[in-house]
């Protein structure tokens, strides 16, 4: 017979295990500290320590964010960014950016080709034009025009693999996309990257910043442009809250507004781990058949330094840095 005593207890017990399993997704995640960087991927490691050397003499989330995703957009040996990105199926490296800062400033450029760097030239767009978006031909004119030199960005590596896949030019996105050379040349036994850099910043002075960029997903349709450079889906920074980035198949992210669903769930109290959550269960409810077969992931963080992120699948790592840590995180997932 079940006595008042014992169902307490039962009930007790219940609850204590619902709340853990709840806590594992919404605890808060405190580096401690201020300043603090975290980006995605493994290319965000060398790009938070360029970062870093900003934010540890007091300097601005903005040149932070800016100075650290300049690392991967240079780099060849990273084939989703930048320099050595991988061309949409036409033959065309075309590049996608944005920045945010703490006062509701932005900058885009979208399908941009020719400039290494098409981050300097979105800070530029929101520093320098009365816009926020530069797409295609005009914003090649605006970089050319403000002292940025045009360069051929499709490297030998990336036009074999181009070469390649056009043998049967079937476009199947891959979950997770391993870049072998650049884990064993930069960081072995780290785990895998794929097409976006997005990083989120908070400096010395309590301020927020963003950044993100990618020369998209391989093999596009010519004049495809996913999350990245849209404010909002890749990032979105409110400086009285919190900042998020997102990263994987654009055009899921789009749907639901991500990076900005993100920032909104903090408001409502949420923990950026949590708020990560939230907006991953969004896609999985609009798709719940195709996002077994689908990566997306979000990164944030807020205002008091907690940090957080959460991914559809296994394999999404972001680097984290602050005072004395400077690591990769693997990502919690739904799958």
């Amino acid at each position: 017979m079940t006595t008042r005593r014992k169902f307490l207890s039962g009930s007790i017990a219940s609850s204590a295990a619902f709340l853990s399993a709840c806590e594992a997704v919404s605890a808060p995640v405190t580096a401690g500290v201020k300043p603090l960087v975290v980006s995605t991927w493994d290319f965000g490691l060398p790009a938070n320590a360029e970062a870093w050397k900003i934010l540890e003499n007091g300097g601005r989330a903005l040149d932070a964010v800016e100075a650290g995703v300049k690392i991967p957009e240079g780099d060849p040996k990273v084939q989703t960014v930048g320099y050595g990105g991988f061309p949409d199926r036409d033959g065309h490296v075309t590049l996608d950016a944005c920045i945010m800062d703490e006062k509701y400033n932005c900058g885009s450029v979208m399908f941009l080709e020719h400039i290494k760097h098409p981050i300097s030239v979105a800070r530029m767009v929101m520093e320098k034009t009365p816009h926020i978006v530069l797409v295609g031909e005009g914003a090649l004119q605006f970089a050319l025009a403000n002292g940025f030199q045009k360069e051929n960005l499709l490297i030998p590596e990336s036009e074999k693999a181009w070469k390649e896949w056009l043998k049967k030019a079937k476009y199947e996105p891959q979950v997770n996309i391993e870049n072998k050379s650049f884990r064993a040349d930069t960081l072995p036994g780290s785990k895998e990257n794929h097409d976006t850099i997005g990083m989120v910043a908070l400096d010395a002075n309590g301020n927020l910043s963003g950044a993100c960029t990618t020369s998209g997903l391989s093999f596009k349709m010519h004049g495809r442009v996913g999350d990245s450079p849209i404010i909002g889906a890749g990032l979105y920074v409110d400086n009285e809250i919190g900042a998020a980035t997102a990263t994987g198949v654009g055009e899921e992210v789009i749907r639901i507004a991500g990076s900005f669903l993100v920032v909104e769930l903090m408001r409502q109290g949420h923990s950026p781990e949590k708020a990560c959550y939230e907006a991953v269960q969004r896609i999985i409810k609009r798709k719940p058949d195709r996002a077994k077969d689908l990566q997306v992931g979000f990164l944030a963080i807020n205002k008091t330094g907690e940090y957080g992120s959460y991914a559809l699948q296994k394999g999404f790592s972001y680097a984290l840095t602050y005072k004395g840590t400077h690591q990769m995180t693997d990502s919690k997932s739904v799958y």
